[in-house]
């Protein structure tokens, strides 16, 4: 049996705007994330923990920011991307565990939808993925509430 895991990290500061989009879920929120595409650092941290498993490097050797195709893309394209290549290299994804860093907006009330959403793209069961957050205690540029971070693992496994 071969497993292998990955990690992955993501930060996306926050700009005008009323909602963000964590793993593939909007969110009614006082502001948006600034990024190239969604700016879904969820996605973007769980997408970099499929592609670091593969030892395949990361998002933006894919889908390079340089690249205007990618502007205001749904992040959903990338970890389906990530999915695909896990499963043509043989790979089965085993389970997912990702934590959002902020002190707002609150996580719990959306982590069922989000667990549900990245199980979907992901070709998963919801129960092998976990969506969880925690704050900075009002540290760093999380508790500054200046923007989001988002850490992931995940392990592949083929027979």
């Amino acid at each position: 049996m071969d497993v292998r895991l990955g990690n992955g990290y993501d930060v996306h500061a926050f700009c005008e705007g009323d909602a963000v989009i964590l793993c593939g879920v909007h969110i009614p929120h006082d502001a948006a994330l600034l990024g190239h595409s969604d700016a879904d650092v969820g996605l973007h941290a769980i997408t970099d923990a499929i592609y670091g498993a593969l030892a395949m490097g990361d998002i933006g050797r894919h889908f390079p920011p340089s690249d205007p195709q990618w502007k205001g893309a749904s992040s959903d394209i990338f970890l389906d991307h990530a999915c695909k290549m896990a499963r043509d290299m043989g790979y089965n994804l085993s389970n997912i565990d990702c934590t959002l860093v902020c002190e707002a907006p609150k996580i719990g009330p959306h982590a069922d939808a989000m667990t549900l959403r990245v199980a979907d793209i992901c070709g998963i069961a919801p129960t092998r993925v976990s969506i969880k957050a925690t704050t900075s205690e009002r540290l760093g540029f999380t508790g500054r509430r200046e923007g989001i971070a988002a850490l992931a693992t995940a392990c592949l496994v083929a027979p």
